[in-house]
């Protein structure tokens, strides 16, 4: 498990435009939002993604630089970035299982004649302070009950606003 305040584990992969995404390369005003996602196969990833890319310009103007996250290939990755409206979202792809577990997201094995890969981590979403340090968290084991979009940019001004603490750092 993650630990509010703490460094987050390293984290890189390819991007769908054909760069390279490095977190601690990343130098946002104020915080990275990465929004891990099941992949491909998931209609609800589909949805929140999409409703990431109608806020994107909220995020943005908040000194925030979004990523969604996936341990999709390319080929599946690629079919994200052309058919969802995923919009300006930057679209990483190739999450290691391993990374994935130093994240501490939980993972799924393909159902029996799903469309599923064999192996894919379910959603995560974390805001990382520019120092590399963990401010939030939230991790799931089931793709219901996204956190809300606009809670979460109202929760961003009242940190911003006031200066607000990392919370959960007794874990």
């Amino acid at each position: 498990m993650l630990k509010p305040d703490e460094k987050v584990p390293k984290l890189e992969g390819p991007l769908t435009i054909g760069a390279h995404f490095t977190l601690d390369k990343q130098s946002p005003e104020n915080f990275n939002l990465l929004v891990f996602y099941r992949g491909k196969h998931c209609p609800i990833c589909r949805g929140y993604l999409k409703e990431l890319s109608n806020r994107l310009d909220a995020f943005t103007e908040r000194g925030i630089n979004v990523f969604a996250i996936s341990m999709d290939n390319k080929e599946r990755a690629t079919v994200v970035h052309e058919e969802w409206d995923t919009g300006d979202v930057p679209l990483v792809y190739n999450l290691s299982e391993s990374s994935a577990r130093e994240w501490g997201l939980y993972l799924s094995q393909k159902r029996p004649d799903s469309e599923e890969p064999d192996v894919f981590s379910e959603p995560g979403l974390f805001l990382v302070r520019p120092d590399g340090a963990l401010h939030f968290a939230c991790v799931q084991n089931a793709p219901f009950t996204r956190p809300p979009l606009d809670q979460l940019l109202e929760g961003i001004d009242h940190i911003l606003e006031n200066d607000y603490p990392v919370r959960g750092t007794l874990t």
